[in-house]
C-alpha cells in the first residue's frame, strides 16, 4: 500500500498534551478502538500480502502487542480529518458546539485559550497538529493554523496553554499529579494508555465484532500491521475501524472510522511524520508573552463549578429527569432518557428560537412518526438522536430506524 499521509492521535494525544481532562479529547477514538477490539469474535486471520512485506500475526497477537507497547517519548506531525456530516449553516453549527463546551455562557467567562473550548474546533474539518511527550509528566500539543498557533503544554505540576490568535493564555498549576494518575487526562473510565486499551478490550468482549488482521502499510514512513474491527450487528453506522499498529513497538499510528453508509471516513486521524527519540526540553518549555491576558485555571472552573451547580439543581428539580437507561449492546446500544421536565423541541411557531437556530434544526432532523407518537431524529454520519414530542431521547451510534424500534419498544 501507499505510504499513508495522515495518522492516530489519539493513543499519542493522550499521552500528548494531557495535563487535565478536558485536554484529552484525542484519546477517545483509539480507546473507542480498543474497547472494540476486543468486543471479541478475535478472529485468528493473518496479515496478508502488502507493502511492506511483515512477518505474519495474529488479531489476538497484536492486540497483545499494542497492549505491551511502553512507548512515553515521541515527537510528530499528525493530521486528523472528522465529517460528522453535520451543515455549517453559516459556522452555526460550529458556535453551538463551542457553545455548549463553554457551558452555554457564550465563553463570557472562558479564556479562548481553554482547552475545554478551544479543542472543540477539532471536531470538524481538517487540522494539522504538532505533537511530543517525553515520559508521563511532559507533553506538547499544538494545533497549527494558517494565520495562527495554538499550543497546550504540561510539564511537571503545571499546564500552559497559549492561543497565538488573541494572545491568550491559560494556566493551571498545583496538582502534582501526572496526566495518567488521579487528575487523569482522560474522562474518568476511557483507557489511556495501551495496557489499558487491552484492559479494557477483554472487559468489553461480548461477541459483537469481528477483529481480523487485514494487510500492512506505511504510515509516516514506518512499516505497519492493519487491525480491522467490524460491527456483526445490523443497525449500526459504524462500518469499520481500523487501526494502523507500528510493526516494531506497537504504537497506534493511524486511525481511520468508516461510517456504514459509506463515502468519506468520518474521522481519519494520524501521523504523518514521528520520531520516537526523545523530544528537546525546550518543547515544553512556555512563557508568556508580553501583553498576554492570563486567566488562572482556578479561576475559570471556580466560575464554571458555580453555574454548573446552578444548571444541576434546575436539571435536578425538572419533574421526570434521570440517569440514562441504556437499551441493547455493543455497537447497537443506545442511551434513553426524558428531558427536563418532560420539554420537547420548540417548533418551527415558537417566537423564542432564533430563524437561524430553528433552521440549523430542521437541516439536522427527519420528522418520524410510531408507536411512540411522534419526534425528530437528529442525523450525523455517526451519532444520531430521536426526540419525541413528549420529551423523550434516543442516542447512539445506530440508525434512524434502529432509534424508531427501541421508541417503540419502549
Amino acid at each position: 500500500m501507499a505510504p499513508n499521509d495522515s495518522a492516530e492521535t489519539n493513543g499519542t494525544a493522550a499521552r500528548g498534551p494531557a495535563g487535565r481532562r478536558k485536554a484529552a479529547r484525542y484519546i477517545v477514538p483509539v480507546a473507542v478502538a480498543g474497547v472494540a477490539a476486543a468486543t471479541i469474535g478475535l478472529v485468528p486471520a493473518l496479515a496478508s500480502s502488502g507493502d511492506p512485506d511483515l512477518p505474519k500475526i495474529t488479531a489476538q497477537e497484536l492486540i497483545e502487542k499494542i497492549a505491551a507497547s511502553d512507548t512515553e517519548q515521541f515527537s510528530g506531525t499528525v493530521k486528523i480529518s472528522t465529517d460528522l456530516g453535520i451543515p455549517s449553516m453559516g459556522g452555526l453549527a460550529g458556535s453551538f458546539l463551542s457553545g455548549a463546551a463553554e457551558g452555554g455562557d457564550g465563553g463570557k467567562d472562558t479564556s479562548s485559550a481553554d482547552p475545554q473550548s478551544k479543542l472543540t474546533e477539532l471536531a470538524s474539518g481538517t487540522h494539522t497538529l504538532r505533537v511530543a511527550a517525553d515520559g508521563p509528566d511532559k507533553q506538547r500539543l499544538s494545533v497549527l493554523d494558517k494565520a495562527s498557533e495554538y499550543s497546550l503544554i504540561h510539564n511537571g505540576d503545571e499546564v500552559w496553554a497559549y492561543d497565538s490568535g488573541s494572545n491568550a493564555v491559560y494556566h493551571a498549576e498545583g496538582k502534582g499529579e501526572a496526566p495518567h494518575g488521579k487528575d487523569q487526562a482522560a474522562p474518568e473510565g476511557v483507557p489511556t494508555t495501551p495496557k489499558e486499551l487491552a484492559e479494557e478490550a477483554l472487559k468489553a468482549a461480548d461477541g459483537t465484532t469481528s477483529v481480523t488482521v487485514d494487510g500492512t502499510a506505511r504510515v509516516a514512513g514506518r512499516d505497519a500491521y492493519r487491525l480491522v474491527l467490524k460491527p456483526e450487528q445490523k443497525g449500526s453506522t459504524v462500518g469499520s475501524i481500523t487501526v494502523a499498529v507500528d510493526a516494531e513497538n506497537g504504537v497506534p499510528l493511524k486511525f481511520t472510522l468508516q461510517p456504514s453508509s459509506g463515502g468519506k471516513a468520518v474521522v481519519d486521524a494520524g501521523f504523518t511524520s514521528v520520531d520516537f527519540g526523545k523530544p528537546a526540553a525546550s518543547s515544553f518549555a512556555f512563557t508568556p508573552p508580553k501583553g498576554a491576558k492570563i486567566t488562572e485555571a482556578d479561576d475559570a472552573e471556580a466560575k464554571g463549578h458555580e453555574k454548573a451547580r446552578g444548571d444541576l439543581g434546575k436539571f435536578e428539580d425538572a419533574e421526570g429527569a434521570g440517569a440514562p437507561k441504556i437499551i441493547g449492546k455493543g455497537w447497537n446500544s443506545i442511551a434513553e432518557f426524558r428531558t427536563p421536565g418532560g420539554a420537547a423541541l420548540p417548533s418551527e411557531a415558537s417566537k423564542d428560537v432564533p430563524a437561524e437556530a430553528q433552521q440549523f434544526l430542521d437541516a439536522l432532523g427527519d420528522k418520524v412518526s410510531g408507536k411512540f407518537g411522534s419526534g425528530t431524529v437528529f442525523k450525523t454520519r455517526l451519532i444520531n438522536a430521536l426526540m419525541t414530542d413528549d420529551g423523550r431521547v434516543y442516542v447512539g451510534a445506530v440508525t434512524k430506524d434502529a432509534l424508531v424500534a427501541a421508541a417503540n419498544a419502549g
